[in-house]
């Protein structure tokens, strides 16, 4: 059975520094300063910034290859400018490519920017129309749909108002449900759906689901990684324009985020002169490493984070010890931990910590650090001694929208009890009967 789409060596180009003309004779007019090695009048600023890059090539994809099966939900992740919005404007012929080949079996309905397809001066009403037409529908087709399409956008007060006057949520509301609604053959989905609030984003993602078990598909970009991973059984991964990755999307979406974030080494200093600290202690090293081998070197919500510290001790009779506040990337202080109060004699130790998995919420950590004389004197301070990412986990029940809010996640047990059999209340109409 041949694929639903095939996408062949396709590659994209795109010359910077040039902007043509409204007419031939502004061309001809940029021909010829060119020409006489002079500035170019049709550039908008700075001519001479761009001289050097005129004609230049900008390779937005490059031999570009995957095949998607009917049926089949494909992720497409990767970072910003990694090519995947140019991908889906040649698969849904809004572009051409350079070079390669695209074949798509069946309609396309595609979903890739606010307002993509919609006149602004139209109705609601009216565009659901239009689209259906665009796609190749009949009069007949959409009316069978229409009522489905204005319940599932929430907008059926708003269908006869232009929707130029319609908010960005509006707009993306209407459009997944005509996209969804009037049965294309392959649809086509982009980070449009940010836009949309919480509500309407995890309805949005069990649509798509829904679509697929109908015989349909789809392509779905998204930096939301916990969507790719719930919605789709394989992803692919660009990187500057190329595909670097393809196979199951836990798979890719793990190897993504370790090239994204990669685990940070252990902090070390070779003496204790240039380390930081007081003079009765500094530290040898610091690092924050997962203690679950299965998490594959990421810090996932699940993983218990285990932190270590080696220091010195220079002086015989002090009695220190030392303190750390684990800090959010917003600056607040989620947990605050301290080592036993002892007197040591110099040399070299080693002190750890565990912070329990399935308790941090995804985000960036960082340690701030202290040195505590005598149980209470605190003569030493540095934030940022060593920083750790905890990333979101796809195992989480529901996890469609990706990061919930809140400092910590803990899986809380939760007990529900039945206290009446509601069956068995009288009906108050009854008894006045």
């Amino acid at each position: 059975m041949a694929p639903a789409i095939a996408v062949d060596h396709v590659s994209k180009a795109y010359r910077l520094g040039l902007i043509g003309g409204r007419t031939l004779q502004e061309d001809l007019a940029s021909w010829w300063a060119r020409t006489r090695g002079r500035p170019d009048p049709l550039l908008a600023v700075g001519p001479e910034h761009h001289e050097r890059r005129i004609g230049q090539q900008f390779w937005a994809l490059d031999d570009v290859t995957f095949e998607v099966e009917e049926q089949e939900i494909l992720g497409i992740i990767g970072r910003n400018g990694a090519g995947k919005s140019t991908l889906l404007k040649i698969l849904s012929q809004i572009t051409s490519p350079t070079s390669g080949q695209v074949t798509i079996k069946g309609r396309v309905a595609s979903l890739l920017e606010v307002g993509t397809g919609f006149h602004p001066d139209l109705t609601g009403r009216e565009n659901i129309f239009l689209n259906g037409a665009i796609l190749g529908m009949t009069k007949a087709e959409i009316r069978s749909k229409f009522d489905e399409i204005a319940a599932f956008s929430e907008c059926e007060d708003f269908l006869d108002t232009p929707v130029k006057r319609y908010s960005s949520g509006m707009y993306v509301r209407l459009a997944f449900a005509i996209a969804a609604h009037l049965e294309p053959e392959v649809l086509l989905v982009d980070e449009v759906l940010a836009v949309g609030d919480a509500k309407f984003q995890k309805k949005c993602l069990g649509k798509m689901g829904e679509v697929s078990r109908h015989g349909r598909t789809v392509l779905f970009v998204s930096h939301n990684l916990v969507a790719v991973q719930s919605l789709c059984r394989r992803a692919i991964h660009l990187r500057d324009g190329r595909l670097v990755d393809q196979g199951p999307a836990t798979t890719v979406v793990s190897r993504y985020l370790r090239d994204v974030h990669p685990l940070d080494g252990p902090r070390e200093w070779s003496g204790p002169a240039d380390a930081p600290g007081d003079g009765a202690l500094r530290v040898r090293s610091v690092g924050a490493t997962p203690v679950d081998h299965r998490s594959a070197g990421l810090i996932t919500m699940k993983s218990p984070v285990r932190i270590d510290t080696e220091f010195w001790i220079l002086t015989p009779d002090a009695k220190t010890h030392i303190t750390y506040h684990l800090v959010n990337e917003h600056g607040i202080v989620v947990l605050t931990t301290g080592s036993p109060s002892e007197r040591r004699a110099p040399g070299v130790y080693r002190a750890s910590f565990v912070v329990p998995g399935s308790l941090l919420n995804s985000g960036v950590y960082s340690l701030r650090f202290m040195i505590i004389h005598d149980g209470n004197r605190r003569t030493f301070e540095q934030d940022g001694l060593a920083s750790f990412v905890v990333v979101d986990s796809a195992e989480r029940a529901d996890a469609y929208l990706g990061r919930e809010p809140g400092i910590v996640q803990p899986p809380l047990s939760w007990e529900v009890a039945a206290l009446s059999d509601v069956s068995l209340r009288t009906d108050p109409t009854n008894e006045r009967r």
